[in-house]
Parts: structure tokens; sequence; C-alpha cells
């Protein structure tokens, strides 16, 4: 039985040669060769593109957690006074729909010293009930308790600022203010000693090291703002509409109060995380060309070592159509199931890249992800499923459109000319 032009698209006889292309004998082994790095070349390209995108989205998320979950979403300043009645300002803002939660607090940079050490540090005067609020915080304790926080002149700090003071829970240390009392030969330095209470770990290097918490009330006096505090901070119910939100506070407040959201303070921050996410996925998608380029040159010289089999089949009745599907059926699998093979390899990866990371900086020594310089203190990894269907579209739709002009090429062979010389 001969296979006529009329032989319906993608008949199992074409399936069957496209295998047999696949499978190469001894002698033809170089085509299998190819085969096996087009293959190869997709499947480590789609696997690369997922993972970098993924770790690239689970650091921005993990940082967006970080950053909001201690700052607020908008901060409130009041313009030319004291914030002496914050109290009102804190019902009103509450009162406003979507705003869940209007934390006071007093910020200040000061010197911490101990025995060991003296380092920089920035104090947050707040109260027990607005820190159990924050839940990154009082999550986090990993050593003493907030209980009874108010009542107390003990502060709470983080876990690497402590190993570097080699400070615990109990300890004494002191904190140094620029901005202290006047006297006739200028102003003089504050400083005052204060027991560790509780000591946090947010899971930030940057906050853990430089963090301290202390009682408003104590905040208060140690800054000299005996009534009043520095800001109030909103926490909304969804961050991405501050600008609704910004609007009924204005409303609420009136001319006198100042409101900033969380975009325009870390703006140029999470503009450079967007930009260089962008240009990852450009230089990476690279990669999946180049390997579905792989799959053209493997198909352009299988063509030409199957021209004599394109020549019998041509002349026992095949299509030039039919010759056509058979390479692209041969071309599209290798890119298909690399592609697959690539996803798979990809979210496997992405589940289990702490602990690879952990294994590749135990043989080689070396910190593969140092907290010190990339903030978090573990690899994050999120897979976005959208993002991650249109890398594997695109590296489908790449692996098929390689395969056309090799099978076209075929489909256009001469089988006079190709038998002339057998």
């Amino acid at each position: 039985m001969t296979a006529t032009a009329d032989t319906k698209p993608f008949a199992p006889f074409e399936w069957m040669l496209a295998g047999r292309y696949l499978r190469a004998r001894r002698k033809e082994g170089f085509i299998s060769v190819i085969a096996g790095f087009s293959f190869l070349g997709i499947m480590l390209g789609v696997a690369t593109l997922i993972i970098v995108m993924a770790v690239m989205n689970g650091f921005r998320k993990d940082l967006f957690n970080k950053i909001l979950g201690l700052n607020g979403h908008m901060v409130v300043y009041k313009i030319g006074d004291n914030f002496t009645d914050y109290e009102s300002y804190v019902k009103k803002a509450t009162a406003v729909a979507g705003v869940k939660h209007a934390l006071p607090l007093i910020e200040g940079q000061i010197m911490v010293s101990s025995s060991a050490q003296a380092l920089g540090a920035i104090v947050r005067g707040m109260r027990e009930d607005d820190i159990r609020k924050l839940d990154l915080v009082s999550d986090n304790i990993r050593f003493g308790t907030i209980e009874g926080f108010d009542s107390q002149r003990g502060i709470a700090i983080g876990t690497r600022l402590a190993h570097a003071l080699r400070v615990n829970v109990g300890d004494q240390i002191t904190l140094i203010s620029p901005r202290g009392a006047s006297t006739p030969f200028g102003t003089a330095p504050r400083s005052k000693s204060y027991p560790i209470s509780a000591v946090f770990e947010l899971g930030m290097s940057e906050y853990d090291k430089t963090m301290i918490f202390m009682p408003l009330n104590e905040a208060q006096r140690y800054f000299s703002k005996p009534e009043d505090v520095d800001v109030l901070e909103l926490f909304v119910e969804d961050p991405e509409k501050v600008d609704e939100y910004a609007k009924d506070l204005r409303q609420a407040f009136g001319d006198r109060m100042h409101i900033s959201d969380w975009r325009q303070r870390n703006e140029t921050f999470f503009t450079v995380l967007e930009v260089e996410r962008n240009v990852m996925f450009i230089i990476l998608s690279l990669i999946v060309l180049v390997a579905a380029l792989n799959i053209i040159s493997g198909l352009i010289m299988l063509v030409k070592d199957k021209g004599r089999d394109i020549a019998v089949l041509r002349t026992m009745g095949a299509s030039k159509s039919a010759i056509m599907r058979v390479f692209l059926i041969t071309g599209a699998s290798i890119g298909i199931v690399g592609t697959l093979a690539g996803l798979v390899l990809g979210i496997v990866f992405c589940h289990y890249i702490d602990e690879i990371r952990q294994f590749v900086t135990w043989v080689s020594g070396t910190p593969v992800f140092d907290p010190n310089v990339y903030y978090l203190t573990r690899l994050p990894a999120e897979i976005n499923p959208m993002e991650t269907g249109m890398i594997v579209l695109m590296a489908l739709v790449l692996s098929v459109l390689a395969t056309l002009y090799p099978s076209w090429r075929a489909s256009r062979l001469d089988p006079v000319e190709a038998l002339r010389y057998e």
C-alpha cells in the first residue's frame, strides 16, 4: 500500500517516520547527538528562565512584605506645628474606609553601645498595642517578650544587632543621641542605659541589625517630645489603592497634614527591581532562542542525511505536505518535550531552591546568598503561573517556528536529483 496525496494530515505513518528519525541507528548517531543537545538546550533554557523569574518575583515579594510589614503603607506628617493631637487623627484615620491601623510613633537615629562595640541604629517609639498590630514584629520575637512593654523601660532589638553588640535579654545597652540638652557650650549628647526586654528577627538583615523598639512614652522623654509624635503611620487593606485612600484622608484631615505613600518613599528601589526583572527576562530569553536555532541546524543536517529516504517516499506517492509534516513532527517533538522537561525541572528547582543554596554553600564554603548583601536571610522563589505559562508558550512557539524552514526544504527536495547518484 502506498501513501497517497490525499493522506490525512499527521497520519500514523508520519508519526512513525518522525519517531524513527529521532531514534537514529549507530551509523547515524551524530544526528541523535545533535537532537540530544537541542533537547538539553531547550530544557535548560526554559528551566533557567523559570527559575530566575521566580527568584526575582520572590525577592520583590519578600522585600515588599518586609518593608511594608514594618513601615506604614501611608505616612501622615503635620505641617508647621508639633503633632500633639495625634489621638484625634488616629480616630479620624481609622474612620476612613479601608484603613486598618493608624500607629503614632517617634523615630530617631542614635548610637547604641555595649562593652563590646558601638553601632548606629534607629529607634522607633511605639505603644505595645501598636507593635502587636505589626505581625512582622510580634510574630517574630525570638527571645524575651513585649508583655507589659508600655510600663517598663526595656527595649526590643534585632538579632543581628544583639549579636554584634554581644548582648542578650536582660543585658544593658547605652543609647546616645546627638540631640540632647542645650548648654552654654552647645548641645550636649543625651546618653541613657536601657535593659533589653526582647530580641526579634524580622528576616531582613538591614532591619535586624539597625532597628530598636522603645515604649512610646519613654521615647517621648528620651527625645524631649513630651506630648507629641513625629508621624502617624497608616496600614490599609490594599496597598495598591493608596491613591483612593489618600483622597478620603485629605478630606478628613484638612490642609495642615501631608500624606505620602509607600510608592513615593520607595519609588527608586522598586523601579530598579522592575527594570532588572524585565532586562533579565529579555537576556535569558536569548538562551531559548539559541536552543531553537540548534533545532534548525539539527533538522537541516537530518534532511541532508535523509535525502535518499525522502526521494523514495516521494516516488511511492507521499505528498510534499506529508514530507513536511514528518520533519515538522521530528523538530517540534524535540522542542515540546524539552519545554515540558524544562518546566518540570524549573518547578522542582524552585521548590527546593533554599536547600540547593545551602548545599552549594556547604560544598563551596562560600555564602551563595549573603544576607548582608541581599537584605533577606533566605533565597525566595515565587512562581507566577501566568508568567510561567508565557515562558512555556514562547518556547513552544519558537520550537515550532524553528522547524518550518528545514521541513519546507525537505518537502521541496526533487526525487530525481536525490536518486541520480544512488
